[in-house]
């Protein structure tokens, strides 16, 4: 992780910071942000020296033209004076209601195979029943109980990379691990790095191992059609590979940073052995 720099509070919250921040992370010049936001590049350069003031409007015109997430859309409003409009909705309110039952009739419809609902953190939302035997088939309720609750949620990073979770039954260990330190470190860069991405990073690289799979991640085998997780104990052998999906045009926190995994069978092995797991 880089360094500390003694930036004062002020400069580091500062909305020009912020905007460059994210001009830089997203590959734009100050001329492409200003042509394709139809403001000024002399505007652009005095926004991120703190010259000029943004109006509301302003700011969201620029976080819609770089894809800002709204999460961090909301602190780009605050360092330029203005109160955040993006809520945070805690999925269990009665307005996400049919959310919930959208969700829920994916996961169903997933059935046999697991599909899971998780945060930006990999926090698990929620399971359907394949989901929950395809886990407990390798770490005991006990276990995840004792090390991979936290706050009333099961981490499923946690529990992949700890050494009591699920890591020694996967196979393909080395290819699929620095699969998933790439991709938790591009999406904590795409949607903005926050303290709790850091800590979760920063835990998961204390494991045995871990660091030697981060500095091996770039080279991962690349000659086949798609990474599956082999899964192996005893007599029971999976192969699953994934599908990632998200809601569409979110205008809330909560709904925006939901992801809805599901697996499939990577092969007849696989298919055969899944029907024997109850």
């Amino acid at each position: 992780m880089p360094q500390q720099t003694h930036t004062p509070d002020r400069q580091l919250d500062s909305f020009g910071l912020l905007l460059k921040q994210w001009r830089s992370q997203r590959g734009f010049s100050q001329l492409d942000l200003a042509v394709t936001s139809q403001v000024s590049q002399r505007h652009i350069s005095f926004l991120e020296s703190g010259r000029a003031k943004p109006s509301r409007e302003m700011v969201l015109q620029l976080a819609d033209v770089l894809e800002i997430p709204l999460r961090q859309q909301n602190l780009m409003l605050t360092t330029a004076g203005f109160a955040p409009i993006h809520a945070e909705t805690d999925l269990s309110a009665p307005e996400m209601a049919s959310v919930r039952k959208a969700l829920d009739f994916m996961l169903q419809q997933q059935e046999p195979y697991p599909a899971i609902v998780v945060d930006r953190y990999w926090n698990l939302l929620l399971t359907n029943k394949a989901a929950t035997r395809l886990l407990t088939a390798f770490i005991s309720p006990e276990q995840l109980q004792t090390h991979f609750y936290r706050d009333g949620k099961i981490n499923l990073m946690r529990a992949m990379f700890h050494p009591q979770g699920l890591r020694p039954f996967v196979v393909n260990w080395e290819d699929f691990s620095g699969h998933l330190l790439q991709r938790l470190h591009r999406e904590a860069i795409a949607e903005g790095e926050s303290e709790q991405s850091k800590t979760l990073l920063d835990e998961l690289m204390r494991y045995p191992g871990i660091a030697e799979v981060w500095h091996g991640s770039e080279r991962l085998a690349q000659n086949t059609l798609l990474l599956t997780v082999h899964l192996k104990r005893a007599d029971l052998d999976l192969q699953f590979f994934s599908t990632i999906a998200t809601l569409g045009t979110p205008y809330d926190i909560t709904l925006q940073e939901l992801r809805i995994e599901c697996l499939f069978p990577a092969d007849e092995t696989t298919e055969r052995n899944w029907k024997l797991v109850g």
